[in-house]
């Protein structure tokens, strides 16, 4: 018993610590995460079961509530798109650590579904979407690579650039 409880205290101080190091690889990134708008309906930002914690889908909104709009293709360009798409990346992080009190606890990426809006000609839809997950990797390195889809949209929810869903697996308890 008394090596079950060892090693519990153990994990928690790694966790820890790995969760503190994430967070100073943020600051280093110049990302500072925020608490998380609520929903816009009748739904909930994330949802956990078992080990996976799926996030709804969070769109191109910056830190100070200011929305990223427009069409990829007509009013953004890519580079602007992809910002787009990484702010929306800190927007999934920061509800994540609302969810489950820090970023160490996410034992990897799984999966990302990226809702680009755009015009009928604009395919570059991953070279978007490549702004949250670039974010992931450089966090996380190999446990951020993900599977993923990037697909245009004729529109979005009020004309964000950027809708990005995400699944994460968890560490054990």
């Amino acid at each position: 018993m008394r090596y079950t409880v060892l090693t519990f205290l153990l994990l928690v101080v790694i966790s820890q610590s790995y969760g503190q190091a994430l967070e100073e690889t943020l600051k280093k990134m110049g990302i500072e995460l925020y608490p998380p708008t609520k929903s816009a309906g009748n739904y909930l930002k994330a949802v956990r079961t078992g080990n996976l914690l799926f996030l709804a889908g969070h769109v191109s909104t910056r830190a100070d509530g200011t929305p990223i709009t427009g069409k990829l293709g007509k009013d953004l360009t890519i580079e602007q798109g992809y910002e787009a798409a990484r702010i929306t990346g800190i927007s999934l992080l920061s509800t994540i650590k609302n969810e489950v009190g820090e970023l160490g606890r996410v034992k990897r990426i799984v999966k990302l579904t990226g809702f680009v809006n755009s015009t009928p000609e604009f395919t570059d839809h991953p070279k978007v979407v490549n702004g949250c997950s670039d974010l992931l990797v450089a966090l996380w390195g190999d446990k951020g690579k993900h599977a993923r889809s990037a697909v245009g949209m004729a529109a979005l929810p009020s004309n964000y650039a950027v809708e990005i869903e995400m699944i994460v697996e968890l560490e054990d308890q």
